[in-house]
């Protein structure tokens, strides 16, 4: 399993599209094949920075996912949403493997 990590950083005065955009990929990511955690958006500190998170099987999973989610008409009509409101400034993407054990675990030597 890995963990997709997506950095926007977003127009300040555009929370509220963020959130409508992050909210949309709250029903079309599931349902394309992915393990949403979850959007966050601006609270405290940065008025910029904000958060996509989900688990995905492997980068040959994401592949096929990013397929399904590009013609899923939920997943067209949002990111047409983000290119019209333009509250997306920028957009990196990291995919990172929890390599920790368990909390509450013991590790042995």
């Amino acid at each position: 399993m890995i963990t997709c990590f997506i950095r926007y950083e977003i127009d300040p005065f555009k929370k509220d599209a963020f959130a409508e955009y992050a909210r949309t990929w709250g029903q079309a990511i599931p349902r394309n094949g992915a393990d949403l955690i979850g959007y966050f958006a601006p609270y405290e500190g940065s008025a910029t920075a904000a958060y996509g998170v989900y688990n995905i099987e492997s980068l040959a999973a994401y592949e096929a996912y990013r397929a399904r989610l590009a013609a899923d008409p939920l997943g067209m009509a949002n990111y047409d949403f983000s290119c019209r409101e333009r509250f997306i400034l920028r957009e990196d993407r990291i995919f990172l493997k929890n390599v920790s054990l368990p909390h509450g675990q013991k590790v042995t030597p």
